[in-house]
């Protein structure tokens, strides 16, 4: 057991002695990931996507300069200053190659692996959008309805950002109200913030905003109507005698006094037949604009016609 213990502590010792006498030598060649950093005015810019931080490059020198290197150790990032970013999403490599090669001596740099530095850089802009409520939820309660204009202030706001950001607003920047299912009139101070994506690159100069409407609540209420025939000829009737339907509706809350006002018929305009089936659907007169989702049972009748 002795001998073997000596023997490995020999073995570990020349191993070590070979490494260290090979790392003391030059000519050595390998690629290595060489830290970059992408500059620019960043008051006029803004990175839309994360920028390269590594470019491969094939390099040849020391075996402990290269090493060093291999493992990044002690790296200072060669900077890579773009004046106008956004008029060009990539540089040459080759561009960069004689500055890069004396930042990175006493090690040789033998060559660039890629031939482009691929980045997304957009203009900094200020534009005006509209502010609009996010009503694409439930945000009303069922049978309720949103009446007038709805008052926001400010109507617009200027944001500021990357450009490719801002036209992915669509000229538009949605609040969300906050609630659903509403079933009486809204007025609040909401917070106006940018849609979660973009919160890292846009900026907005209003921090909140007022939004103030009208909601009424739409009643549900049936009728029976008799029917009317319209237009018939002599020799056409209904296959089934039907006197009297029933007519659902919904009725705008502030307008049922109203609805004593009319004298509702269902109404069956032979002229308005479906010619292909020999059908007709029935049709309320009047129908005032305060009604609404007007439904009838029966709502199609099929038509007879007899010899004249």
């Amino acid at each position: 057991m002795a001998n073997l213990k000596v023997a490995a502590l020999c073995f570990l010792a020349a191993a070590t002695f070979w490494v260290l006498n090979a790392l003391n030598k030059d000519n050595y060649t390998t690629v290595v990931e060489f830290p970059i950093e992408i500059i620019f005015d960043q008051e006029e810019f803004m990175a839309v996507e994360n920028l390269p931080s590594r470019i491969k490059v094939e390099i040849n020198g020391n075996g402990w300069d290269l090493l060093r290197k291999y493992f990044k150790i002690n790296e200072t990032p060669f900077l890579i200053e773009i004046n106008n970013p956004s008029t060009k999403n990539y540089i040459l490599t080759s561009e960069i190659r004689r500055s890069l090669a004396e930042s990175i001596s006493p090690t040789g740099l033998v060559s660039m692996v890629s031939d482009t530095i691929k980045f997304n850089v957009d203009k900094l802009v200020t534009r005006k959008i509209k502010i609009l409520p996010d009503t694409t939820s439930n945000s009303l309660a069922r049978n309720h309805r949103l009446v007038g204009k709805m008052e926001i202030d400010p109507e617009m706001v200027n944001v500021k950002g990357p450009t490719s950001i801002l036209q992915q607003l669509d000229g538009v920047l949605k609040v969300p109200l906050g609630e659903d299912r509403i079933n009486k009139s809204f007025n609040k101070i909401l917070p106006l913030e940018a849609p979660e994506k973009f919160k890292d690159f846009l900026s907005l100069e209003e921090e909140s905003v007022h939004i103030k409407f009208e909601v009424i609540q739409m009643l549900e209420g049936n009728k029976r109507l008799k029917v009317k025939t319209l237009n018939f000829p002599s020799n056409v009737s209904l296959q089934n005698e039907v006197n009297t339907v029933i007519m659902s509706y919904l009725i705008d809350e502030r307008k049922v006094e109203e609805l004593g006002n009319f004298e509702f018929e269902a109404v069956l305009n032979y002229n308005n037949r479906n010619r292909e089936d020999s059908t007709i659907k029935v049709q309320v007169s009047p129908r005032p604009n305060f009604l609404e989702n007007i439904k009838f049972e029966p709502e199609i009748l099929k038509l007879k016609y007899e010899n004249p």
